[in-house]
């Protein structure tokens, strides 16, 4: 995706900035900006989330359907990834461009999600070797104003916890077929245990410091990033180095550390969240969190 241009005098403005910590917009380098969250916002799936980071907006579907287990691993499901890039989004989107970072958004979450240290995917396992669910997550960017792989983790892990599976019957005939049934109770259903499922937390070098949440001016200025996907332990699972410049060794240690550090700090709110978010039922209100 092509940066936002910025003049030679804008970026003085903002390396400046960001070495007293202090971004254009007040947040200090390690601060996101103002988050909000809904979950249960597409009717048709088995689980949804859009959220709003600045002005960066994702929404996020899951669909449960029955699949075959892969080969290698017969006793598990698996999730797929389909990110849309919306054409409105931005005006980079327009074409190739859209279809050519949906694929490499596509690619990174795959790394970050479809694992069994990220989610149990045995839980998802129906009949070893015969039958398991696959998780259709499809991703559509709304508005795209920077940060996409943050917002797209946190929106995935909140449309997870969101998801309602069928509970599945199986039966056997006298000749030793199996038929699967499942129930059509709305509340007989599997839910998925996202404690592990990580965040995204992107850094990006601008001058000798870095700064998490980066709006496009601040990518702009930026010779390199550092996507790292942290668990609710800061525990990190997926280190990727994106853009054309280099990092030292120094600064991919600081980052990393600083990157754990963040991430960590992401999941208790948002867990809280999601959890009083859904105690309201029908009455909750879009709320925020970080802000």
């Amino acid at each position: 995706m092509a940066a936002v241009q910025v003049s030679e005098a804008e970026k003085v403005y903002i390396m400046h900035g960001v070495r007293d910590d202090l971004r254009l917009d007040g947040r200090g380098c390690e601060d996101y900006r103002h988050m909000e969250i809904e979950t249960d916002v597409v009717s048709n799936t088995d689980g949804s989330a859009k959220i709003s980071l600045g002005h960066t907006d994702v929404l996020v579907g899951v669909k449960a359907e029955i699949g075959k287990p892969k080969a290698m691993v017969p006793d598990e499901g698996y999730l797929e990834f389909f990110v849309d890039c919306s054409a409105n989004a931005t005006p980079e989107f327009e074409g190739r461009g859209g279809e050519e970072l949906g694929v490499e958004l596509s690619n990174t979450l795959y790394k970050v999600f479809n694992n069994r240290q990220s989610v149990d995917l045995r839980s998802l396992c129906i009949c070893p070797g015969e039958n398991c669910w696959v998780l259709y997550v499809d991703v559509l960017l709304l508005q795209c104003d920077g940060n996409l792989f943050d917002a797209i983790s946190i929106a995935i892990k909140a449309a997870l916890f969101n998801t309602r599976i069928p509970k599945v019957h199986i039966s056997e005939d006298e000749e030793g077929v199996k038929e699967i049934e499942l129930s059509d109770d709305p509340y007989d259903c599997m839910r998925l245990n996202v404690e592990n499922v990580p965040c995204i937390v992107t850094l990006c070098k601008i001058g000798h410091r870095h700064v998490v949440d980066a709006t496009l001016q601040e990518k702009a200025c930026s010779v390199a990033s550092l996507l790292i996907s942290v668990t609710h332990r800061g525990t990190v699972t997926c280190v990727r180095k994106m853009g054309g410049g280099s990092l030292d060794p120094e600064s991919i240690f600081e980052m990393t550390e600083a990157g754990k550090r963040v991430g960590k700090a992401l999941h208790a709110p948002l867990m809280e969240l999601l959890q009083k978010e859904e105690s309201l039922g029908k009455k909750r209100q879009k709320v925020g969190f970080l802000g």
